[in-house]
């Protein structure tokens, strides 16, 4: 089978590039395709071609915005098997939550199909002392120019959309850079866009290292970067961006508490997902459990033999549960931080070994909060689990960390869901499921460590564009 190549795409055409990478399939290393990475004057030249694409993106009607995030919807329609098979070559994951993720970014584009046509503003009354008498206000948002996205390897379809679709919905043009390790997905996405009336410039693809893509970070035409990342890039992106909108998603280690009045059956079900699905590279995944102890052995018994089930193996079968981590450095840092755990008194109830790139499901009983495994984003198939009495030890427990992303609470009590709401300090509480719960219309962001901004389309508009105020004296 020939390996494709897949170039740069940079004012609406393909660009080769002198540096030429091979993507490997994580569980195999077989070849996925090869990739142009661009050099420093390509990504200057992306942002040039963007800057200038922005006088037309920006006089685009609210029906022509709608229309061209339709037609990309159609797109992705029509190539959902393509660009499913891309996501599962190159992260790993399995083929049918690869075939999930392009469900949602099919989604995420209608969303900002129908937010296209939402930006309104609204009329302020200026009228308020003598002196004012006769003045009103019209306040509007503006698109505010070029969009630098850069994004991770574990969703290289959906949080890609998280980027291009609400700048498209505003008019705003976009830069992208895909993570290195996942590029063929967004080169893909960019054939689709390419084919609509979206001006030439409006959206381009430049695959990079971050040495040639952190003019991104200070040349003066971005107006905005939006980041999903790890917090050790993201926090320094931060600091040379300084004078642009940034927004930050830099992941977490989401915790879930279930109390004994909770479906005790749906919450290990949940968990089980929630803690397991793309073998835990997953920002939102469950990653801490905390249990009441009069329900601990229950769960227990059913989370252990639940996850029992699950079937390790190649990604690219439909039967597979648990496939491939991104790469060997990620597995052998996981099998390196239980290691630790389990010198310091750790008990490992399930799982715990590696197999090359493959980690299985692992359940931790008895870990220090402070130790890496659950102190840092382990971004890999392993939960703690912790023994709580009282609701408010539990909240206690989830607040102790450095990030504050989103938390679940599996409870009937009413007044335990409001408690829980006003003192866990992160960017959403979900009731009733697991923290990896998310629908893309929804706010998303987190505090702390996990970053700040939101997205969530119509969301990420609002950190997007600029209000901009006219006033009106009706007096003259």
């Amino acid at each position: 089978m020939k390996i494709k190549e897949y170039k740069l795409l940079i004012n609406g055409k393909w660009e080769e590039s002198k540096n030429v990478k091979s993507i490997k399939f994580p569980y195999d290393g077989r070849e996925a395709g090869k990739v142009h990475f661009a050099d420093k004057e390509q990504v200057k030249k992306a942002i040039e071609s963007a800057h200038l694409a922005f006088s037309k993106t920006k006089k685009l009607s609210s029906h022509e915005r709608s229309v061209i995030l339709e037609e990309i919807v159609n797109g992705i329609k029509e190539h959902k098997r393509e660009l499913a098979e891309s996501i599962t070559l190159q992260s790993g994951k399995i083929i049918r939550h690869s075939l999930v993720e392009v469900e949602r970014a099919i989604n995420t584009f209608e969303i900002a199909s129908e937010e296209a046509k939402r930006m309104e503003g609204e009329i302020i009354p200026l009228d308020l002392s003598p002196q004012t008498k006769g003045r009103i206000g019209l306040l509007k948002r503006f698109p505010i120019g070029v969009i630098a996205g850069i994004t991770p390897f574990n969703f290289p379809l959906n949080l890609v959309a998280h980027k291009v679709a609400p700048a498209i919905a505003c008019g705003n043009t976009i830069v992208l850079k895909p993570s290195s390790q996942v590029p063929i997905t967004s080169i893909l996405l960019g054939e689709i866009i390419r084919g609509t009336d979206y001006p030439p410039g409006g959206f381009n693809v430049v695959p990079s290292g971050y040495g040639e893509a952190e003019i991104l970070l200070t040349d003066e035409r971005i107006k905005k970067v939006t980041f999903t990342g790890s917090p050790a890039v993201g926090w320094e992106l931060k600091k040379k961006a300084y004078r642009k909108k940034v927004t930050l998603e830099l992941g977490g280690n989401a915790a879930m508490v279930v109390e004994p009045d909770a479906n005790l059956d749906y919450a290990v079900k949940r968990a089980v997902f929630g803690a397991f699905s793309f073998s835990g590279q997953i920002c939102i995944s469950v990653q801490r459990i905390f249990l009441h102890n009069k329900i601990y052995d229950k769960f227990m018994a059913d989370f252990i033999s639940q996850t029992k089930k699950l079937k390790m193996g190649n990604p690219l079968d439909e039967d597979t549960d648990i496939g491939p981590m991104i790469n060997l450095e990620a597995a052998k840092k996981t099998e390196e931080w239980i290691q630790e755990a389990v010198d310091n008194g750790a008990r490992i109830v399930l799982g715990g070994k590696r197999d090359g790139v493959m980690f299985e499901p692992t359940i931790l009983e008895n870990v220090k909060p402070e130790l890496k495994i659950s102190w840092f984003e382990a971004f890999a198939p392993v939960v703690v689990v912790y023994q709580y009495k009282d609701f408010e030890e539990a909240l206690k427990g989830v607040n102790y960390s450095i990030y504050g992303l989103q938390a679940g609470i599996f409870t009937s009590d009413l007044k335990k869901v409001f408690r829980a709401y006003e003192e866990l300090d992160v960017g959403g509480v979900i009731i009733n499921d697991v923290p990896t719960f998310r629908i893309d219309h929804m706010p998303y962001g987190g505090v702390k460590e996990s970053g700040f901004g939101r997205e969530g389309v119509k969301y990420a508009i609002e950190e997007m564009t600029e209000l901009k105020l006219l006033v009106i004296n009706l007096e003259v």
